[in-house]
């Protein structure tokens, strides 16, 4: 007697077929784990051990002599109470965040404008614009800005042909950080591009459509290219904050390694440098450089957190 096997239902059939890949995977599992395992062992050994050791210290006298001698929250209160050169290290730091990172934005977003058309000189200005990024924080541009600003440099020659006589920028308390923000500045080309590139995503018709209804060329800009253009303008916020908040390069070479006149150029960082590597005190350094760590991320979690009132997206009622 002949039995006839009867088909699978279709939803068996489908049921096993979802199985098989997942199976598939779990087998391929410790594969993968084998090729993570050299990052894996690079991040514990290179990120998160020294984070916790760094940690643990920032609660302890540390001079790297001699065994850590347990302070509680010591550190912490001294920085804020007793240490007066941090509080000026925090206030010359939140200075230059707060005022370079909204030149650096504003002019980068001016020069992708300008460079956002069809001209054919266009790819040379692009890279022109963008070299100095490249040098990024190097003390070989730092040197080359302090001897454009210091006294009889020629800074200060082009400003007295046009009557405006100052003193050595990087020597005046009152010029020596504003020479900073300008090197800041004058490297915006990474912003740049990010801007450009989302400059040519905004679709022409809306500003064409614009023109066609009388709107002028300042109100295309306030209600076309900014609302389109706000999820970059988001994101080389958050980029140029965190930046600016770890900037050390240039405040240690324009400002000689000690924070610069009167303590015009003690940055954060650089104060955090020398009370670590220059004093021992690395109990100390540890404590401020966990209190860096929370600023940056108290301040990166509020301009996301604002981000639903400025940033739009095209998606946006899709992901509703």
């Amino acid at each position: 007697m002949t039995t006839v096997r009867t088909p699978d239902p279709p939803v068996a059939t489908e049921a096993a077929a979802r199985v098989r890949p997942i199976r598939r995977r779990r087998k391929s599992q410790p594969e993968a784990f084998a090729f993570l395992t050299p990052w894996l062992l690079g991040a514990v050994a290179l990120t998160v051990g020294p984070m916790v050791v760094s940690l643990y210290l920032s609660f302890t006298d540390y001079d790297m002599f001699t065994s850590p001698d347990w302070v509680g929250f010591g550190n912490f209160t001294h920085m804020f109470t007793d240490d007066d050169r941090y509080l000026q290290s925090v206030k010359v730091t939140s200075i230059y965040v707060l005022v370079s990172v909204p030149l650096k934005l504003t002019v980068s977003l001016l020069v992708a404008m300008l460079l956002n058309t069809r001209r054919g000189a266009n790819g040379f200005y692009r890279a022109a614009f963008y070299a100095p990024s490249l040098l990024g924080a190097s003390v070989a541009a730092a040197l080359v800005w302090r001897a454009l600003f210091m006294g009889g440099g020629p800074v200060n020659e082009v400003l007295a042909f046009f009557g405006w006589h100052t003193p050595s920028w990087v020597d005046d308390p009152q010029f020596s950080l504003a020479s900073i923000v300008l090197l800041t500045v004058w490297q915006f080309g990474a912003p740049m591009v990010i801007f450009l590139a989302g400059l040519k995503q905004i679709p022409a018709e809306l500003h064409e459509a614009a023109a066609i209804d009388g709107a002028g060329a300042f109100r295309r800009f306030r209600h076309i290219t900014l609302p389109m253009l706000s999820p970059v303008i988001f994101f080389n916020l958050v980029m140029e904050a965190i930046h600016a908040f770890q900037a050390f390069t240039p405040a240690f070479v324009i400002g000689g390694g000690r924070g610069g006149p009167a303590d015009a150029d003690l940055f954060y960082t650089l104060y955090l440098f020398e009370v670590g590597f220059q004093d021992f005190r690395m109990g100390y350094a540890s404590a401020m450089a966990w209190v860096l760590l929370a600023v940056i991320a108290i301040v990166t979690a509020i301009v996301f957190k604002t981000a639903k009132l400025w940033v739009f997206y095209d998606d946006a009622e899709e992901r509703r």
